[in-house]
């Protein structure tokens, strides 16, 4: 049951919560190590708030699950975890997470903890089953742990650090409904109704939006004049073709292998993409020095 409970809590979702190093990052505050424990701190706040999350939904949507071909084996969905072991582990990590929130950070932290929370919940009830929106929440998520992130370690929330987070978040969001429409096929209604309100070609044209304003949003982030003088550096651009082929990338396992359902398991599964991503980081630690 431990190592059920361990997979219920999906410990390689967790790599999203990375996203909360980014303030402390282009902030240039990286060398500052008390920034850096904070920031760890925040990762691991929403670490715990997101396992209790995932909890929560897949208490939810255990039935729906049960018709996905790979989700039906997960634990609760798979009745390998019984429903008050699951919320009671919920509340607990949840209490965990806001209990050090509080001891670590103001409130400003505590609100977008709380927040994401709260859109995650709105989601399960109410935002998955209208179209776009349910996409859009996802990618509100990212925004707040971005902005999380930020809050913890008192540095400016960028609003380049906003738009960019939520391009790629629906990039990523309209890829894995995109995915989830190719493999459930005729059942896709039976697990996530709301599939029937797209087609491969509006998710495909919505991707190929997303795709490009990602693209264009970092390049001008990069050869913005205010961020060339925040940063003290000009040469963030040479970073660019790591994004454009992370990015191409992705489009090619999307649309010729066929995945995307999960991005963390691509992120952490396909090698060229993990090393671009690994040789990006390091080109921008290495460029702001």
């Amino acid at each position: 049951m431990v190592r059920d409970l361990w997979l219920a809590l999906r410990p390689a979702q967790w790599i999203k919560n990375t996203v909360v190093f980014a303030g402390v990052i282009f902030a240039l505050e990286y060398h500052d190590w008390h920034k850096l424990l904070l920031a760890g701190i925040a990762f691991l706040c929403f670490c715990l708030i997101s396992s209790a999350v995932y909890l929560l939904n897949d208490v939810l949507d255990r039935s729906r699950d049960r018709a996905h071909p790979a989700k039906k084996d997960r634990p609760i969905a798979a009745g390998r975890i019984s429903v008050s072991v699951a919320v009671i582990t919920a509340v607990v990590l949840a209490a965990m997470s806001i209990g050090l929130s509080l001891i670590s950070f103001d409130f400003s932290f505590l609100w977008a903890l709380l927040g994401y929370v709260a859109l995650n919940v709105v989601y399960s009830v109410a935002l998955k089953h209208v179209v776009i929106l349910d996409v859009m929440s996802i990618a509100g998520g990212f925004v707040l742990r971005a902005v999380g992130g930020a809050l913890a370690v008192v540095v400016p929330i960028s609003s380049w650090l906003l738009i960019c987070t939520t391009l790629l978040a629906l990039f990523l969001g309209f890829g894995k409904r995109r995915h989830e429409l190719l493999v459930l096929g005729e059942q896709a209604n039976d697990h996530r109704g709301i599939l029937t309100e797209y087609s491969q070609y509006f998710l495909d044209q919505m991707i190929g939006v997303v795709t490009a304003s990602t693209v264009v949003a970092y390049c001008f982030y990069t050869l913005s004049s205010e961020v060339q003088q925040h940063l003290g550096t000009d040469k963030l651009v040479l970073t660019v073709p790591f994004v454009l082929y992370g990015i191409f990338r992705y489009l090619y396992l999307i649309h010729q292998r066929r995945v995307g359902g999960n991005p963390t398991h691509v992120l952490l599964t396909d090698r060229p993409l993990m090393f671009t991503v690994l040789l990006w980081l390091v080109a921008v630690l290495v460029i702001l020095g």
